[in-house]
């Protein structure tokens, strides 16, 4: 909204923050934002922003002679109202650019002058202490495009505004919270064996794109999207810079888009010497690498590229693979447009020469499928959610310290405080983990699962565990909350309570509106700040942080179990937060269902009376009665007569139909075979309902060593390292892709296992082969051996029988 309209024209204007950059020219460290508005794209640049880190007041004077010795004079000094965690007062170190910021501090470090939040941008710096998250509201002058301040910069045409003396604070507009405002496209290559390219798909809900290298040719059929013709890799190159450059699009998503799609484009554009002007200020991209890892990230002015897979991983979704056919089938049940999966390469290569129409229909459907894996999954509500209640970029991978950062510090520094560093913890103790219970092994009717509801933040809320919180709470035992190993928190000064009590507001709103992204994204933030606190990747761990939390869950726990046991029930086992009871044989669905909201009842109040006598807290503790499992089976460990921990099966009914539950067993696993999972979920069902299971396993026996089942026999496992990495106890799946690789390489064809990946193989009579480089018959009996009896043995002896006793006579006749 314009405010005046001479020729310093101010402008205001609210939308949803994109990307962030902070970079040093002459006149000192400039900090850009790029938004995006109802009006469209928005770069505000923020001048006046001194990058700065702190240092213990006593260091001040030989601090001072390093500066003036290394004569960047205009770095200064300055003494601040705020301490450490040690009671320590601290001055401010304040620069005009980032780079004498990081001269400085690795000066004062090879000093031993110890420096604090020197890890943090001034870009994160000005967003984080002004609570700014997601979104931005801004005021500031209106400058033309040509005024660019970078002259090295070969500007675009996208049509975006651009201002000059910003102020920001932050904005909180429930209707930028969707993913209306912003445009995305799903963008996807192709490409040879050596990686010269062949098309580029782009696909978004107003434009399908697929820009391909050829002749231009009469298409035998009528296709829905646009086929751009290009004569080669370069002019291939400058089309997807005009693409972009026209269609403007605010995120690009993909699949692996950034350590493949992006990081080969990269090579490309490099080769043939051509600027990758993405950028909508018409900048190259920024690239960074991960200091302990493979990973690649790209920094693109005024564009978010997220992943698919990170994000899903983000979003805590798991799969067995995270190949886009996998997931693909797995969440929308289609596939991928090529025949042979395995060897897609050699197909896209020979539609490349042959019909390249049936290669832009399958580039432009890898481009299609990840989009609608986004919108199945609310990838990008989700990412925009997060953002908002933290501060984390758009395409922030993981990030859970990050968010904790964000949300703690600025409350930290009104408070008088800097933040400690890693490694200031306390050292030497152990913070456990959850508390498992002993299991009770045996086949149940009627158990009840009671489970507490976000245990740990409700830990956190009742005890008011908080890293300041405890520095205070030391000062005064005497009136603080007592936690353990020597731990107090004070009872009123504290932020992570609070925090964590407005995010379970908000949870329980989105519940309320079923808003399921906003409430998936504020449970992975709640339940991550005890992993923050117990990480020594926090600034803020403390053994005494975490177990505090854990600790006390252990303590809760167990009293729960007492005053269960006390009323007569049966625990059998517990795991963390959740506990099992077995009720008695003799009650119907109905009575133990009714019996577990009034033993949940119980407990609660119970909690409440016994925090408010012993800690004269309230407590935000609360359970509830999860789950009633009609028939349960709780193992052995494998082996022994003691119970097993983490493994059980139940049956329960939900919308009038039995449903097995698997925890932990093989029907869960990866690494087991089709049919193990098919043979135990069949037995199961049958040991529940109390059928004979006699003729099932017979028939199943008979019909894997008759062939019939040689397509469920495949094992499936991922090859995590290269194949040369591995030299001690070769298991059977490096084996496979070995000695299929030694065929591939005698026969000229590429390797396919050496630099890790999945691998499918069988277990032969001469051993383990890959799928499709099988040359020796299956080995039947080790099937039946390894999988069939393991599966059977571990809940037959509870029906008084086993395997061998059901199948020793038909053994014989296949020896």
């Amino acid at each position: 909204m314009q405010i005046s309209a001479d020729k310093t024209s101010l402008y205001t204007g609210v939308g949803i923050l994109l990307t962030r950059q902070v970079i040093d020219t002459p006149g000192g460290t400039l900090v850009y934002l790029w938004i995006k508005t109802t009006t469209g794209p928005v770069k505000l640049e923020i001048s006046g922003e001194k990058p700065v880190f702190f240092i213990e007041q006593n260091n001040s004077e030989q601090a001072q002679h390093l500066i003036t010795r290394s004569k960047l004079l205009q770095t200064q000094i300055k003494p601040l109202a705020l301490k450490t965690f040690t009671q320590q007062n601290v001055v401010g170190v304040y620069f005009n650019k980032l780079r004498d910021f990081y001269l400085i501090r690795d000066l004062f470090k090879q000093h031993n002058i110890k420096c604090y939040e020197d890890d943090l941008r001034p870009d994160d710096r000005f967003l984080m202490e002004r609570f700014i998250t997601g979104q931005v509201s801004f005021i500031g002058k209106a400058i033309a495009k040509k005024t660019e301040t970078d002259q090295r910069l070969t500007l675009n045409t996208s049509n975006y505004q651009y201002y000059q003396d910003v102020k920001c604070k932050r904005c909180d507009e429930p209707t930028l919270l969707s993913t209306d405002l912003l445009n995305s496209v799903s963008l996807d290559i192709e490409c040879s064996m050596e990686g010269e390219l062949y098309s580029i798909g782009l696909y978004s809900k107003l434009m399908q794109t697929v820009l391909m290298i050829g002749e231009p040719k009469a298409l035998t059929e009528d296709i829905n999207f646009d086929l751009v013709w290009v004569p080669n890799e370069k002019a291939l190159l400058h089309a997807l810079n005009q693409w972009m450059n026209r269609y403007d699009p605010d995120i690009i998503i993909g699949w692996n888009v950034i350590n493949f799609d992006f990081l080969l484009l990269k090579k490309r554009f490099d080769h043939h010497n051509i600027t990758f002007t993405i950028g909508r200020d018409g900048s190259k991209p920024r690239w960074r690498k991960h200091a302990n890892s493979e990973q690649n990230f790209i920094d693109i002015a005024g564009r978010v590229v997220i992943d698919g897979i990170d994000m899903l991983r983000s979003a805590t979704y798991s799969f067995p693979s995270f190949s886009l056919d996998y997931v693909a089938n797995t969440l929308l049940g289609i596939g991928k447009k090529v025949d042979d999966v395995d060897n897609r390469v050699a197909e896209i290569t020979d539609n490349f020469k042959h019909n390249k129409l049936a290669l832009a229909k399958y580039n432009l459907e890898d481009c299609r499928l990840v989009s609608l894996i986004f919108d199945k999954t609310l990838l990008l509500d989700f990412a925009i959610l997060r953002a908002h209640l933290t501060g984390l970029a758009l395409d922030r991978i993981g990030g859970s310290v990050a968010a904790f950062t964000n949300l703690y510090l600025p409350k930290l520094h009104r408070s008088g405080y800097v933040a400690p560093n890693m490694g200031d913890g306390l050292q030497g103790l152990v913070s456990p983990g959850g508390y498992v219970m002993d299991s009770v092994p045996g086949l149940y009717r009627n158990v009840l699962v009671l489970d507490f509801k976000s245990l740990y933040p409700s830990i956190i809320r009742t005890f008011k565990i908080d890293p300041m919180g405890m520095i205070e709470g030391l000062k005064t035992p005497e009136s603080s909350i007592e936690g353990f190993d020597g731990a107090y928190f004070s009872r009123d000064k504290h932020f992570l309570p609070d925090i964590i009590k407005s995010l379970w507001s908000e949870r329980d709103k989105a519940k309320k509106d079923k808003n399921s992204a906003l409430s998936q994204a504020i449970k992975i933030i709640m339940n991550s700040f005890y992993g923050v606190l117990g990480s020594t990747g926090c600034r803020f761990f403390d053994p005494r942080l975490s177990g505090s939390i854990t600790k006390r869950s252990h303590e809760i726990l167990k009293t729960t179990k007492k005053w269960i046991e006390q009323e007569g029930y049966q625990v059998i086992y517990g795991d963390t937060d959740s506990i099992f009871i077995h009720v008695g044989e003799d009650k119907s669905s109905k009575e133990s269902q009714r019996l577990g909201k009034i033993l949940a009842k119980l407990i609660n109040n119970n909690l409440i009376n016994e925090l408010n006598e012993r800690f004269n807290v309230t407590s935000e503790l609360e359970i509830e009665f999860e789950t009633y499992f009609s028939q349960f089976f709780m193992p052995t460990i494998r082996g022994l007569e003691i119970g097993s921990k983490k493994r059980y099966a139940g049956l329960v009914e939900k919308a009038g139909k039995q449903q097995l539950i698997f925890k932990g067993l093989e029907s869960v696993r990866t690494d087991w075979t089709e049919l193990a999972k098919e043979f135990q979920r069949t037995l199961y069902l049958k040991v529940f309902n109390q059928e004979c299971v006699v003729s099932f396993i017979k028939q199943t026996v008979e019909k894997t060593y008759a062939g019939e089942f040689d397509d469920k026999l495949l094992y499936r496992k991922r090859i995590r390292r290269k194949l040369n990495h591995y030299v001690k106890n070769i298991p059977p799946h490096i084996k496979a892709a070995r000695l299929a690789d030694k065929f591939n390489k005698e026969n000229n064809k590429p390797l396919k296992f050496q630099n890790k990946g999945w691998i499918e193989y069988y277990l032969t009579t001469s051993g383990p082969q890959a799928k499709g480089y099988v040359n020796a018959p299956l080995d039947y009996q080790l099937y039946v051996e390894r999988q069939l009896s393991s599966v059977a043995d571990a809940i037959l002896p509870f029906i008084g029988t086993s395997f061998n006793e059901i199948t020793d006579a038909q053994m014989n006749l296949f020896n």
